[in-house]
């Protein structure tokens, strides 16, 4: 096929003329009226493009055609998108000229379109007798052979002997199998059963069109946890059909692992690909044969599985035309790979019949077993095959005691048994063992965290760089680390929106498969209860482990301390000892919570985070914990009622960070008399998010100089900043998302000259901005999308010399345009509208 091929061409361009009918009206018409025929067009040359089949000359002169006529038509609507509003001789142009392609399209489809139909059902009609007859004459051939075999003498009985007709009958088999399901020809390993997994199988016609699609090189990638039925699935695409026609069957599977021989291993699918026999080293061969051996036998499909190193991998992708590589990972490669599909764990009734299959060798659950506990062990593994398969075999033939042991131990997170615990883990405790240090112990940290829940990337972040000492940019760089090796979930495009330098954590969050927090447990409980460095409640309880009540009289060494319970009055506590603790972690549900009395016993405490996960606030009691937190760094509250500051509150002298999020301020913020910059003197960053009874902020917040970052979002009563907020002499970010309440700014923030970052995004009332905005000399960016009530920018606004980034909509984005003279490198960026109700499941 030609390179421009038309399908790719007609999918860019109605996305150019979606934007056309959405911004160009002196061409709308026309615009939406060719892309209706281009709508029309497109689902045809698709199928075409993805049958693998070559087309002879005549027909790919006219799918050129078409696409030189579709890519005029590109450019004339990418021309009508940013064709000024004011100039309508042009826009009257450019309809006229997207009128002629609009007709050209109609004809083509009028006297085109029936002759490839016809010429299809030809070739179709041809194949299929050859294909017929290639089977009648194994058939014969089979036949012959039999009545051979059965002239000849009989066998001694008992002995088996090969025959010409058991062989024949053999490759018939063979050869019917491959017409039925497609057996890999090009070598590699023998192709396992069919996979299950309705989500899987959506992935495979997903890597299937990547892989099908373009005619250079390329890399495509499918990655997950240790048992999540990667190579399954590879496995399934390489049978598949539509992939074995469009690669001729030339398709090479190969096993990478841990230590590859990479020269051996680069010779043989050189040869498997050019099909030649190379005498001599890999290094060896001349770089001719490299550009000109594969080229004319068509496309190649290499499966590489169990990849580990990037570095290995380069060196196994051949970047010839049409030789694409499939790579099987529990890790990413972005930067390598194109696209990679994540695998998704098994639904309930795929799980269900999976563990049968482990522990019953039946399909489904067996008349003589117990349902509602076989339900409840396979509801236990959480759709992770591996953990279906190990499970469900181990308990094949045992009696219900066993199994009703199996399931409690897996509700407390422990294992099975030993040979459970060795064959799940050898298969997983593989990623972590290849983790570097401090990502191994970051990766450990997550099992602090409650089963099923949202882990806000703030916190964590925080935490990592609390106790692992490292910076923000480190910790973020662990994480993706992290999530390039299918150790966690980045939630919400977390990876995209956290590491832009003026991120905010606040919305963002992780999740976690339990199969990985529960091997990040074993991992933690290798050690003794009272020398463990992370001492964590597996699950929620009422109570207290009894086993922590055993060893209460000794010292606990963790650094970290988790704990998930319900409502905890006074009396269910008893005191610990925790003298190395620097992070806490209490997650409840309840409208009332009383605060350990072991705070006290904390010295080294650095990071306190309370999360209630109640359907209401929950007020808090023993408060006077607070008065011994003396090297406490940060704090995180989440659902709780905020209590007003006695004036005798303790300056908390190390506090540098506050989040409070989905928090009730009202009574503890605006009715508070205390002064915050005497109680917090070193804050340095406040984050205040879905507090939506919060009206304004205390006028002794702008006495607290040492503040570097306010975010507030969410909040829809705000409707006032402290005047004085331009004293706050050392804040560069100021964020201010999502407050529709807001109808102005202060003026004093045109003082803040240091401020790098404004954010005044969705504040949907906000009427004008500070008519001296050209003073924050320091800005960097400002974010002010979905701002509908603005109507234009202070003149002084062409004084933002320092200003580089501006996010806004259409509208305000012709203001800015007119400011770009005076301000030579910034950078205007039209958001695009985004409707959706994500929020609503927060």
């Amino acid at each position: 096929m030609d390179t421009l091929f038309p399908g790719e061409v007609a999918t860019e361009l109605l996305r150019e003329l979606a934007k056309v009918v959405r911004r160009a009206y002196g061409c709308r018409a026309t615009a939406e009226q060719l892309k209706r025929g281009v709508e029309a067009l497109l689902p045809i040359v698709q199928e075409i493009r993805y049958a693998g089949v070559e087309l002879p000359q005549p027909r790919q002169r006219q799918l050129s055609e078409l696409a030189e006529r579709l890519a005029r038509g590109l450019e004339l609507a990418r021309a009508a998108a940013a064709a000024p509003r004011w100039n309508v001789y042009r826009s009257v142009k450019l309809a006229r000229e997207m009128e002629k392609v609009e007709r050209w399209i109609a004809r083509w489809l009028q006297r085109q379109m029936p002759a490839h139909v016809l010429a299809d059902v030809h070739h179709l009609r041809v194949d299929a007798e050859v294909r017929m007859e290639r089977i009648e004459r194994r058939i014969d051939h089979v036949e012959a052979a039999a009545a051979a075999a059965a002239a000849a003498p009989g066998p001694v009985v008992g002995v088996r002997v090969p025959s010409a007709a058991a062989k024949g009958a053999g490759e018939m088999m063979m050869m019917m199998q491959g017409l039925e399901m497609g057996v890999v020809v090009g070598g590699g390993e023998a192709v396992g059963p069919p996979m299950i997994g309705a989500g899987a199988r959506v992935g495979k016609e997903r890597v299937k069109e990547v892989l099908m699609g373009g005619a250079g090189w390329g890399a495509v990638g499918i990655c997950g946890i240790g048992g999540s039925g990667k190579t399954t699935l590879a496995r399934e695409i390489c049978r598949d059909p539509q992939i074995r026609h469009y690669f001729n069957n030339r398709i090479f599977f190969e096993t990478v692992s841990q230590s590859p021989n990479l020269e051996s291993l680069k010779l043989k699918l050189w040869e498997q690909i050019s099909g030649n026999i190379v005498v001599g080293a890999y290094n060896q061969i001349p770089e001719w044969q490299f550009k000109l051996g594969p080229v004319e036998r068509g496309p190649i499909l290499v499966v590489l599985d169990d990849v580990w190193s990037l570095s290995e991998l380069e060196e196994l992708i051949f970047k010839l035309p049409g030789c694409k590589t499939l790579v099987i990972s529990r890790f990413k490669f972005p930067t390598v790979i194109r696209y990679t599909y994540e695998m998704e764990m098994l639904g309930e009734d795929e799980a269900l019949s999976l563990f049968c299959h482990a522990a019953f060798e039946e399909q489904s659950i067996p008349p003589t077993a117990d349902k509602k506990l076989v339900k409840q062990v396979v509801a236990k593994c959480k759709g992770l095959p591996l953990a279906l398969k190990v499970i469900g075999a181990s308990l094949r033939g045992e009696p219900p005691k066993i199994w009703a042991s199996a399931k409690n131990r897996l509700s407390r997170g422990q294992t099975i048994s030993d040979t459970h615990e060795n064959k799940l883990l050898d298969r997983m405790a593989t990623s972590i063992e290849r983790l570097s240090g401090k990502a191994r112990e970051c990766f450990l940290d997550l099992g602090s965290f409650p089963e099923d829940k949202k882990i806000p990337l703030d916190v964590l972040i925080n935490i990592w760089m609390e106790i692992h000492d490292i910076d923000d940019e480190d910790a973020f760089a662990i994480l993706l680390e992290l999530s390039n090796k299918n150790l966690l979930t980045l939630v919400k495009d977390a990876q995209n929106r956290g590491g832009d330098i003026y991120s905010s954590y606040s919305e963002l969050s992780v999740t976690q498969h339990d199969v990985l927090r529960d091997l990040a447990l074993h991992i933690n409980n290798r050690e003794a209860l009272n020398v463990r460095k992370r001492l964590i409640m597996a699950r929620r309880e009422e109570a207290l482990p009894r086993d922590w009540e055993r060893n209460k009289d000794q010292q606990f060494e963790a650094q970290i301390v988790s704990i998930h319970t319900g409502e905890m009055k006074e009396s269910d506590w008893f005191q610990m000892h925790f003298p190395k603790a620097e992070v806490l972690i209490l997650s409840f549900s309840s409208s009332m919570y009383f605060l350990p009395p072991f705070i006290d016993t904390m010295p080294n405490l650095k990071a306190l985070v309370l999360i209630n996960y109640g359907t209401s606030s929950t007020e808090l009691g023993n408060l006077w914990a607070f008065t011994t937190l003396n090297n406490l760094r940060s704090l995180w509250f989440e659902k709780i009622r905020l209590p007003p500051l006695p004036r005798t509150t303790i300056p908390l002298q190390n506090l540098r960070k506050i989040s409070l999020v989905l928090c009730e301020t009202n009574s503890g913020l605006n009715e508070s008399k205390v002064d915050l910059s005497v109680t917090f003197p070193k804050l340095s960053d406040l984050t205040i998010d879905h507090c939506i009874d919060l009206k304004e902020l205390p006028s002794s917040i702008c006495e607290v100089r040492s503040l570097n970052s306010i975010s507030i979002s969410n909040c829809h009563d705000l409707y006032e900043l402290p005047s004085e907020l331009g004293k706050l002499e050392s804040l560069e970010i100021l964020r201010l998302y999502a407050c529709p309440s807001l109808k102005r700014l202060p003026q004093s923030i045109c003082r803040l000259r240091r401020l790098k970052y404004l954010d005044i995004s969705q504040c949907i009332n906000l009427g004008d901005l500070p008519e001296e905005l050209g003073h924050l000399t320091s800005l960097e960016k400002i974010d002010m999308r979905e701002c509908s009530q603005l109507r234009n920018l202070p003149r002084s606004s062409s004084s933002l010399k320092s200003l580089g980034h501006v996010v806004c909509d259409e509208e305000m984005a012709l203001f800015w345009k007119e400011a770009e003279r005076n301000i030579p490198d910034l950078r205007v960026q039209v958001a695009e509208v985004c409707y959706n109700l994500d929020w609503l499941v927060e």
